[in-house]
């Protein structure tokens, strides 16, 4: 069975830009057997790679799409925090490596589905009570700004019938495995993360800070359906909210209290950080995500079902601490 480019249409060839990242692992997983070719790109060499370049160098974009991949999952990015603190090599991975990849299928002359991995931090403060579909971009950090002029070329590119494209505005990943990156986001993780492996995690920010949240399988099930979805539907705007879970880091810490007991929560040590906090500070809470439930796309039921889908996904087998009063 191969991937389905829209309705009656299949992906012979599928290109994952980004394919070393953990999204980027586990979407290459979902795909394995359900397509004909499946190329596998990042920056740095990987177990499976098909390709290993820099996009953002001259050359690079053309050699990917040389052999007219059907569909194009672009989640290559410098994360938010290191995009923030190195603004020269955000602008240069986040954006300028985008339009090359943009420009290169557009000199190739062939229009393939392009899905792209953008954010909630295209969102600036403030913000209501719940960011609807009609909210404008205003963001706060680079990355943000660099996501959302990416909005803007896919929507114009797909405009002109140069590619179809759809972006998708991923909320923050949560629980992430594996070690800590960059992004400011990390510590929502951490701490989850950490404590259900035993480990001390760092809270950078008070426990009345909100945000919105998906899991890894969640995000991978987005893409999916982002590119299958019939993109006539979003008309003019190709770009979408994903739906998520509001939720405080209290509410976190009191959901991994649920499932791993007093002694997972006692490993959380909070540790203010005011550059963290002003940039989360920043961020949207809460989305109302109406038009991507409308078109099919489904996200996690709770933050308590975020940690249990973790602990299915990536500690099956392992130790894990007991629920109770620790």
């Amino acid at each position: 069975m191969v991937a389905p480019v829209g309705p009656g249409v299949v992906a012979r060839r599928v290109l994952v830009i980004g394919a070393a990242g953990m999204i980027g692992r586990k979407l290459c997983l979902r795909l394995a057997g359900e397509t004909g070719e499946l190329i596998q790109h990042d920056v740095v060499p990987f177990e499976g790679a098909s390709v290993v370049s820099d996009l953002s160098v001259p050359g690079a974009a053309e050699k990917l799409v040389a052999s007219r991949p059907d569909l194009i999952f672009h989640l290559a990015a410098v994360v938010s925090g290191e995009a923030e603190a190195d603004f020269e090599k955000g602008y240069r991975v986040n954006l300028d490596g985008t339009r090359r990849l943009f420009e290169a299928i557009r000199k190739e002359n062939y229009r393939p589905r392009v899905v792209f991995t953008s954010s909630i931090a295209v969102f600036g403060a403030p913000f209501p009570e719940a960011i609807g579909d009609e909210f404008l971009s205003a963001p706060l950090t680079s990355y943000g700004t660099q996501k959302a002029v990416c909005e803007l070329l896919l929507s114009d590119y797909s405009r002109r019938g140069l590619f179809d494209g759809i972006g998708i505005r991923l909320p923050t990943i949560c629980v992430r495995p594996g070690k800590p990156n960059k992004a400011a986001s990390g510590f929502f993780s951490g701490i989850i993360r950490e404590p259900l492996a035993g480990q001390e995690a760092v809270l950078p920010v008070p426990d009345t800070a909100r945000h919105w949240f998906a899991s890894p399988r969640a995000a991978v099930g987005f893409l999916q359906h982002a590119a299958t979805l019939e993109t006539a539907k979003l008309g003019n705007r190709r770009n979408l909210s994903m739906p998520g879970v509001a939720t405080t880091v209290g509410e976190q810490i009191a959901a991994l209290r649920k499932v791993a007991g007093e002694k997972a929560v006692r490993l959380i040590r909070r540790e203010p950080d005011a550059t963290i906090a002003r940039i989360v500070e920043g961020w949207p809470r809460n989305f109302a995500a109406q038009r991507a439930t409308a078109l099919g796309f489904r996200a996690d039921r709770s933050f308590e079902e975020i940690i249990r889908i973790h602990i299915e996904d990536e500690l099956q087998g392992k130790p894990q601490p007991r629920a109770g009063s620790g």
